[in-house]
């Protein structure tokens, strides 16, 4: 992977998720290059220094971004702006992933992204709606991303992970299903994004719960196939898919975007100081997206997260993706899940090699090869068009 920050795996991950996602590399360098001195103090504690240095140079560069976006709507040239309002967005994002919970100016930055980046999508003219999925008392919200296909297409749930938000996952994969004829509801369902900084929803261990209110959702609308409706999601996905997977059997698939076996196991390790953290102030975050006071608490959560005794349960085609040089989360939670996977028919364990790349976790090193390889099974799974439409 490369390492803009050689002795700071979490920032340099969050680089690469930039570049992933259609960032410009100039403007990753304006962010970061200040940074470089204060890259080494240890992410995994939260340092405020760090964590505040991160935060303003990446919220000069987005505002700066998003000034030459308005620049380009004022001058009657809306395409050019939803170009810049995507990265601005992204941007903000990213300037937001680093801070304390308990920031103020993190919810500021948080709700200025997902606002630039809808204003990006609008002047882009993409062929989205925003929508809520009604989930009990709460509603989830979400962006429908529409495959240009006449009547019924195939459409995937997908979930986010520990850390990142819809508007992330848009950027990653959206354009790739469009393009197989499918339909994508990408949800911030609860422990994160919009559901958990704005209506403070938790995560759990019962995913199955907010992924059968998304199918309630698609089930409602005239232009998704209900029988050829999948699951995806990324990183602790790789525990949420497979288990919404496991005891919701109206999905036809699922992906593991990265696998989780025993989150418990991850949990403990990451806070004893094993594997590399995938944001600064661990422990906190974690306690924030379980909704729990104390990591001990935390814990008794994280202990009942588990496959096994799961995903055995799991009876439609399931594909485990993952890095063989994931420093996150190894290799062993994707192997243990395929081999108790044991009633999926088709059941699939790719493992991307550091000789081909996609090697680390979630494929951060070079993200299109890994969802190229998703979409395009997805596509066969679902009915799509793995030739394209």
């Amino acid at each position: 992977m490369f390492e803009y920050f050689p002795n700071n795996y979490t920032w340099s991950l969050a680089v690469m998720s930039a570049l992933n996602r259609g960032a410009q590399i100039s403007e990753i360098d304006e962010a970061c290059r200040p940074l470089k001195e204060v890259a080494g103090i240890k992410a995994l504690a939260g340092d405020p220094t760090q964590q505040r240095a991160w935060f303003e140079s990446w919220m000069k560069v987005s505002e700066r971004v998003q000034r030459l976006g308005e620049a380009d709507e004022a001058a009657g040239h809306p395409l050019s702006a939803g170009r810049k309002y995507l990265r601005a967005g992204l941007y903000y994002l990213l300037a937001e992933r680093m801070p304390s919970h308990k920031d103020p100016r993190r919810l500021d930055a948080y709700k200025r992204g997902i606002d630039i980046y809808k204003r990006g999508l609008i002047c882009r003219k993409e062929p989205v709606e925003f929508v809520d999925v009604p989930f009990g008392k709460h509603k989830l919200p979400a962006i429908f991303s529409k495959a240009p296909v006449p009547g019924r297409a195939p459409c995937v749930v997908h979930f986010d992970g520990l850390d990142v938000t819809k508007e992330i996952i848009y950027a990653a994969v959206a354009d790739e299903f469009r393009r197989r004829g499918i339909s994508l509801l990408i949800v911030d369902h609860p422990g994160v994004g919009a559901a958990l900084r704005l209506q403070g929803l938790a995560s759990g261990p019962d995913t199955e719960k907010p992924a059968g209110a998304s199918v309630d959702y698609l089930e409602t609308r005239t232009d998704v196939d209900p029988k050829r409706v999948g699951i995806m999601a990324l990183s602790l996905g790789g525990y949420y898919a497979p288990r919404a997977a496991a005891f919701e059997k109206r999905f036809a698939c699922a992906v593991a975007w990265g696998a989780i076996y025993d989150y418990g196991k991850c949990v403990s390790d990451r806070i004893g100081g094993r594997g590399e953290p995938s944001v600064p102030g661990y422990a906190e975050h974690v306690n924030w997206v379980f909704g729990c006071g104390k990591i001990e608490d935390t814990l008794k959560v994280v202990n009942q997260m588990t496959l096994e005794g799961v995903a055995d349960k799991i009876t439609c085609p399931l594909l485990i993706v993952h890095g063989e040089n994931d420093r996150q989360v190894p290799l062993w939670h994707a192997e243990r899940t395929y081999e108790a996977a044991v009633n999926s028919p088709g059941r699939e364990l790719k493992i991307c090699r550091l000789a081909d790349g996609g090697a680390e976790h979630c494929g951060a090193d070079n993200g299109p090869l890994v969802v190229d390889y998703m979409t395009d099974w997805v596509a066969e799974k679902l009915g799509g068009n793995v030739k394209g439409i």
